[in-house]
């Protein structure tokens, strides 16, 4: 209901009998209650935003589920299978990781190209994004609205060559290669993992949609300014990152990639990250908003 609607039912209020007047009251009430609950949300919104802005990058809280959902015992065992990130968690936090898993898994579209979707598929991939996104409150990327799988190494109508994976912002999908896919976690530490590499472009495009309205897209992207801004203030910083290797070459093709690589780079090796570079990797720690076990 408007709030046109509501001024004119109370001015007409005078000209109703008991039994519509009795409706009216319960419609007023419930048009009431949800306009508080509407200016408090705002009210929320404003202060947490400038909190984050000015004083400190971090949520005033991140989880927050009325009815969560759960995983089966099979699913759980796969996520023990692939994510030591899962198994590291406290048995609340476990719960919150199974219901984010649960509802991309239900909202996402998984199609297979020459290759069958099993449960893992689905699972290793909505885990991979509910990890990344664990430190946020906002984990619905609406820039993914469903992943492709091919076997192994496709042709891409993008620039007409094979790739193992690629976002696509037109589609709102990742597509992959499973093989690839897997092999990036067959491998914890070697800084190759497809999936979260694919993941990150999806995200960042995300969260520069949805910067004025997403404390969590603030917290992302305004830390990862503060982390390139920093690199160009250092040049000593920054040529030392450069000719370490410690990120790949690829991660100097542009801001896109430099953000997908580094954030490959945590995930993977977040000790060898710290020791060697812990002014970088604490930025790259603030825009996820880790404060987990491993990190």
């Amino acid at each position: 209901m408007s709030i046109n609607s509501i001024i004119i039912l109370s001015l007409q209020y005078s000209k109703l009998n008991e039994e519509e007047k009795v409706i009216a009251n319960y419609v007023l009430l419930v048009a009431a209650f949800l306009m508080v609950i509407f200016f408090i949300g705002r009210l929320f919104y404003f202060f947490e935003m400038a909190y984050v802005e000015y004083i400190n990058k971090k949520l005033f809280f991140n989880h927050v589920y009325f009815r969560k959902k759960k995983l089966t015992n099979s699913q759980k065992s796969l996520l023990n299978k692939n994510f030591k990130f899962y198994q590291r968690l406290s048995i609340k936090h476990q719960s919150y990781f199974e219901h984010r898993v649960y509802k991309i898994i239900s909202e996402t579209e998984f199609i297979g190209k020459d290759i069958d979707v099993t449960e893992e598929m689905k699972l290793v991939l909505s885990a991979t994004l509910t990890k990344l996104t664990f430190g946020l409150r906002d984990y619905n990327i609406e820039s993914v609205e469903r992943i492709i799988f091919y076997p192994e190494a496709f042709y891409s109508q993008t620039n007409k060559t094979y790739h193992k994976g690629e976002f696509n912002l037109g589609l709102r999908a990742l597509v992959l290669s499973w093989k690839d896919v897997l092999h990036g976690y067959e491998i914890e530490d070697d800084n190759l993992n497809l999936a979260v590499h694919e993941f990150t472009h999806a995200i960042h495009f995300y969260y520069m949609k949805v910067r004025r309205s997403s404390t969590s897209a603030a917290i992302f992207l305004d830390a990862f300014v503060e982390l390139t801004t920093m690199l160009d203030n250092d040049q000593k910083l920054k040529t030392r990152l450069v000719d370490s290797n410690f990120l790949r070459d690829y991660a100097y093709t542009n801001q896109f990639e430099f953000i997908s690589v580094i954030v490959e780079t945590f995930i993977e090796s977040p000790q060898d990250f710290r020791s060697n570079f812990p002014l970088i990797y604490n930025k790259v720690k603030t825009m996820l908003g880790f404060n987990f076990a491993g990190y």
